[in-house]
């Protein structure tokens, strides 16, 4: 009985300090990737200026082909919206919005992944010599979940990861065109 005793305490003292620790984590993640593509910035910004064009190059698109998509508003530009539904965990389901969109220099979008939480993301254009350089960038509050300050510190891992593949689809999508 005196071992299940320490037992509890030592459990409840971990999960103190688990909770506790959590508020040491940051709150805000940020996640940014960059990408050359040798093509021109009006090619590039029209990849990213409407999300029915996604497909062509997201990474999250090729995790499951049988994904449910269906979108509204304009075909293009501010209030172009994207909703999705996945069974595969790690496409999810959710929303995306184009927010702001100034022609070949910039796309805001707000995504709402449901329980997951919501966050934005932004690319930024510009032309360089030879081609456009690409910003994709992703920012999110996680609140005062403990979990999600937790799972905070894998976000730009994961994340970034995804980033660089879709980046590198984007780039052989703008190019062959």
């Amino acid at each position: 009985m005196v071992f299940f005793k320490r037992l509890l305490k030592w459990l409840a003292l971990i999960a103190v300090i688990v909770v506790l620790g959590s508020y040491l984590l940051p709150r805000d993640v940020y996640v940014s990737r960059m990408a050359s593509i040798a093509a021109p910035p009006d090619k590039v910004f029209a990849h990213l200026n409407s999300l029915q064009r996604v497909s062509e190059w997201s990474p999250w698109s090729a995790l499951d082909p049988d994904m449910k998509v269906s979108f509204s508003g304009p075909e293009e530009g501010v209030g172009n919206k994207m909703e999705w539904q996945s069974d595969n965990p790690n496409v999810g389901s959710g929303t995306q919005i184009i927010t702001a969109s100034v022609a070949n220099e910039q796309v805001a979008t707000e995504l709402d992944f449901g329980e997951m939480g919501q966050g934005k993301a932004e690319f930024l254009i510009s032309e360089k010599a030879g081609g456009t350089a690409v910003e994709w960038n992703f920012q999110t509050d996680l609140g005062m979940n403990p979990l999600a300050r937790w799972m905070g510190l894998m976000i730009s891992e994961t994340v970034g990861t995804d980033y660089e593949k879709g980046l590198a689809r984007l780039k052989e999508t703008a190019e062959a065109m």
